[in-house]
């Protein structure tokens, strides 16, 4: 026996009783069909219903070979063929579906009215849908303007605010279908659906869809793009419709109000404050730049005389307000005036860079000597770091080394 799909009669029925046809354990959850479902299983980008049967959660639903399959979370001997059973579904997870699949019907229906625009993809992601728009049915476009999507984005929401009727259309073969304004051709020749959006006469959209859908554009509440990018010779549109659109106006409206706060700026002068904040930040990176660049060639300068002055001793110099980046490129400067070997240390984060010309391979002595005070790092022949976590390793890890130095010297 196949299913009935109660949901294609009336996609706000929420809670029906069914008969199980058939269940097939799947690990751990079992594979249920039934003689009649309001659950609608995955497919046209949209994702399957969730909700219960008997309070058994459905995890996922599927279809094959005309039937409809139900993946319920619950033990084997719970449920047995011919069994009578609840169907509950989720229904804020249905109509938030309704929603979403209709806003992308009725932007898709507007870019093929407004530009020629067919559409060749369609993705329905946690945080954002796209549709694939390629503009082949009317030459004089050759690319979606920022400018063109604002165009459609008023349009579609024009449809909704007109509260348009939403009409689902059943067919059985192709031929019946066909006499109606479809923006796409049909690719099945039986058990069809259409979807019609406003009057067949002068429709905002019509398309083959098998997915569920509120009874009028009003109900989708909402359409908003956010990006629009080219695409394998297409344009990719980015956007969300009904109540996930509106919590993300939300979410970028307080956002953008914190900015404002932070900035003592209003909607008017918000951008020219931020860029003026911006161009304070860049002159003050600039200048920190500048000053770090100048400490860094005075220091060198000071450790090549002292290295000079006095070659058979290992200098260090402690660092805090340099970064350990700041204390690489100070030992790259010096390196070739290393007699010996330099250390330099990072104070905030415990860190000794060993320094030499090559002579001395640095990376061999983190090796062989940080580990013994926990010690972890590496690096190359002229520069290796080893980084502690304790302070008073440090200075003994680095009076080891000159032992060590001393010893094979």
């Amino acid at each position: 026996m196949k299913t009935k799909r109660l949901f294609k009669e009336d996609v706000y029925m929420k809670e029906a009783a069914a008969q199980i046809t058939s269940l097939t354990s799947r690990k751990g959850r079992m594979a249920i069909t039934l003689d009649q479902t309001i659950f609608f299983p995955e497919g046209g980008g949209q994702s399957c219903d969730r909700g219960t049967i008997s309070g058994f959660n459905v995890t996922d639903v599927y279809e094959y070979d005309n039937d409809i399959y139900h993946l319920v979370d619950c033990p084997e001997d719970v449920f047995s063929a011919g069994q009578r059973v609840e169907l509950h579904i989720d229904w804020e997870h249905r109509f938030d579906n309704m929603q979403r699949h209709c806003g992308e019907h009725i932007l898709s229906g507007i870019f093929y009215r407004e530009f020629g625009g067919v559409n060749r993809g369609f993705h329905m992601g946690d945080n954002y849908m796209t549709i694939d728009i390629s503009l082949e049915e009317d030459p004089s476009f050759t690319e979606i303007t920022w400018e063109m999507a604002m165009k459609a984005e008023m349009a579609a929401n024009q449809v909704i605010w007109q509260n348009l009727p939403v009409i689902t259309r059943h067919f059985d073969s192709k031929s019946q279908a066909e006499g109606l304004p479809l923006r796409k051709a049909l690719a099945i020749e039986e058990d069809i659906t259409i979807v019609c959006v406003g009057s067949v006469a002068n429709p905002s959209d019509c398309v083959a869809c098998c997915g569920t859908h509120p009874s009028t554009a009003g109900q989708v509440g909402l359409i908003k793009i956010y990006k629009v990018e080219s695409n394998k010779g297409m344009f990719r549109i980015y956007f969300e419709a009904g109540k996930r659109a509106l919590a993300k106006y939300r979410l970028q409206l307080d956002t953008m109000i914190q900015l404002e706060n932070s900035l003592s700026a209003g909607d008017e002068d918000l951008m020219s404050k931020y860029r003026s904040q911006q161009e304070k930040n860049r002159q003050a990176r600039t200048q920190l730049y500048l000053l770090k660049k100048e400490i860094i060639n005075r220091e060198s300068e000071s450790l090549i005389n002292q290295m000079s002055t006095d070659p058979g001793r290992i200098p260090v110099r402690e660092y805090s307000l340099l970064s350990a980046d700041d204390l690489a490129s100070l030992a790259r400067e010096v390196s070739e005036n290393i007699p010996k070997l330099l250390f330099l240390v990072h104070k905030p984060t415990m860190t000794v860079f060993l320094c030499s010309d090559g002579h001395i391979d640095c990376s061999s002595l983190v090796k062989d000597n940080a580990s013994i005070y926990g010690g972890k790092g590496g690096g190359s022949r002229t520069l290796a770091r080893a980084i502690f976590s304790k302070e008073e390793y440090v200075p003994v890890f680095m009076d080891l080394i000159e032992k060590h130095l001393r010893g094979i010297s």
